[in-house]
């Protein structure tokens, strides 16, 4: 899939989700060769193009490529609503993991802690989500009509995709509308246990509808990404429910465990680890993709975006950082990391830190100078070999970014035995030491069961998954979001950290679309 996403347009009768706030989302056709809906579904496999969209609307930001208009969304910057680039903002620049530096209004805000409901960054991610639900809704409609094996698997892919879309709803926002149909009328709310439910059986349902462990395309979900997903929402029911439901992670987590996909190895590029090589420009086939479960493609050429790996990469470089090495024609001088993630990787053998120091100080006094702070290296445009990605330019960003991967399965499971959920602790033992070694290059980081509390396994999904979008979600489900549990540099606005208000654990509603449904309440606090 990865050079094959098209971007095909086609008629979206949008659901009222959606109409109630961007009524120019009911996109028609822009270019006079652009599919009608009648032509999209003709048959199976026109329907395999159109299901496309579905992956590519997470991956792209409209009908174009870059930042050249027609975009999916209006009234914020084409390259802030991409999804990744969002779930950054607001998985990873609200914590430990990330500051930014630029001043854009309502970015600051959320390392700060203090956003509102009329915040650009948090509407932009509602709003992609928002639309996701309303793309698979009609995809799921219009294929329904059609027969054959083939359209129900993917069906099963769009169902799938509308439980990632409502996962992330939960997690972000908390109680949203649930709208599984067409429709002309104002959604109600539904409360995020019922959201939950819903969630967890529409994956039960498509477990056995979608194909078996990595016999789809790259780029497309299996049934094992059902299974990793249910992982994911069990190990959060206790938040999200409030009735903890770690036995069932540990289930589906053995599921994924005992599943075909198989943890990286392959050192391609001989610098002693095969972790940095899960984030290049050919981790799409330097054995990385042996762990992705889930994965957003990207493309310099064909799928180009200012999101994605493409701000990863260049959003991070700044200061004195040779380009050469990362891919790109230029820095945006942005994104850092504070001190309390460069202090997890205490022992220097532990290849998974990649920070830049040169000229960096490790303590950031003041955000917005870029030399505040150590710059993260991890995402790089180049191939194992070195090789700059198919963008010669070095603008746009080959790098896959892993939505998610065997290795964060693995952490779920360790997490869900030690919090009471059952399964083998060896078991949990052998698999945290298999991402050690590979962290390390040989077994000198190895633990024993003694080490592996859940204090260390936050730590070490800190060190294995910084800059990836979980690091929120981990946090607020350990208590230590927004308590004085656990301060971090500038948390609450502070240059030594304070607690914030419990509200912060979920984002706002907008305020617009609060404003155009009356069905709707606001979150507690906004």
């Amino acid at each position: 899939m990865k050079n094959r996403i098209k971007q095909i347009i086609f008629i979206v009768a949008i659901s009222a989700f959606m109409v109630s706030c961007h009524d120019d989302l009911d996109q028609n056709p822009i270019d006079p060769d652009s599919f009608t809906e009648q032509d999209v579904f003709a048959n199976a496999t026109e329907a395999k193009g159109a299901l496309a969209k579905l992956y590519a609307s997470l991956s792209l930001t409209g009908q174009n490529g870059g930042d050249d208009g027609a975009a999916d969304i209006a009234d914020i910057n084409q390259g802030f609503s991409q999804y990744t680039r969002m779930l950054f903002n607001l998985n990873e620049v609200t914590t430990d993991h990330a500051v930014v530096g630029w001043g854009d209004p309502g970015l600051r805000d959320l390392h700060g802690m203090y956003w509102s409901a009329s915040n650009d960054f948090t509407g932009a991610m509602y709003l992609r989500l928002a639309q996701e639900v309303s793309f698979c809704n009609s995809f799921i409609k219009n294929a329904s009509l059609l027969s054959g094996d083939e359209v129900q698997s993917y069906i099963a892919e769009a169902r799938f995709l509308r439980a990632f879309a409502y996962y992330n709803l939960i997690d972000l926002y908390g109680k949203v509308p649930k709208v599984t149909e067409i429709t002309t009328e104002l959604p109600s709310q539904s409360t995020r246990e019922e959201l939950f439910d819903f969630v967890e059986e529409e994956l039960l349902a498509i477990q056995d509808l979608l194909v078996e462990s990595r016999s789809n395309e790259y780029g497309r979900v299996d049934q094992v990404a059902a299974w990793a997903l249910l992982s994911k929402l069990y190990l959060n029911a206790g938040v999200w429910t409030g009735s903890a439901m770690y036995d069932k992670c540990i289930t589906y987590s053995t599921l994924v465990i005992n599943s075909t996909y198989t943890l990286n190895t392959n050192d391609a590029n001989g610098n002693g680890t095969a972790y940095d090589e899960l984030f290049l420009a050919d981790n799409d086939t330097n054995g990385a993709q042996n762990e992705f479960i889930f994965a957003l493609n990207f493309d310099g050429i064909s799928s180009r975006t200012y999101g994605g790996s493409t701000f990863l990469v260049h959003a991070a470089t700044g200061g004195s950082m040779p380009l050469g090495p990362l891919g790109i024609n230029g820095g945006w001088g942005g994104l850092r990391t504070t001190s309390a993630l460069v202090d997890k990787f205490n022992n220097t053998s532990d290849m998974r830190g990649m920070f830049y120091t040169q000229g960096q100080s490790l303590e950031i006094n003041s955000i917005p100078p870029f030399n505040n702070g150590y710059a993260v290296t991890k995402f790089k445009n180049v191939d194992s070999n070195g090789n700059i990605g198919n963008d010669s330019s070095g603008e746009f960003v080959d790098t896959d970014i892993p939505i998610i991967r065997l290795a964060e399965i693995y952490l779920n499971y360790a997490e869900a035995n030690r919090k009471g959920g059952g399964g083998d602790e060896n078991l949990a033992v052998t698999n945290i030491n298999k991402l050690r070694v590979r962290a390390y290059g040989n077994n000198s980081g190895n633990i024993s069961l003694s080490d592996l509390n859940e204090d260390f396994i936050l730590d070490e999904r800190s060190r294995e998954l910084y800059w990836e979008g979980t690091r929120r979600t981990d946090l607020i489900r350990y208590n230590q979001f927004t308590t004085n549990e656990y301060l971090w540099p500038w948390k609450g606005n502070q240059p030594n950290g304070t607690s914030v208000s419990e509200i912060r654990n979920v984002f706002p509603i907008p305020s617009n679309i609060i404003l155009t449904n009356p069905n709707l309440i606001q979150n507690d606090g906004y």
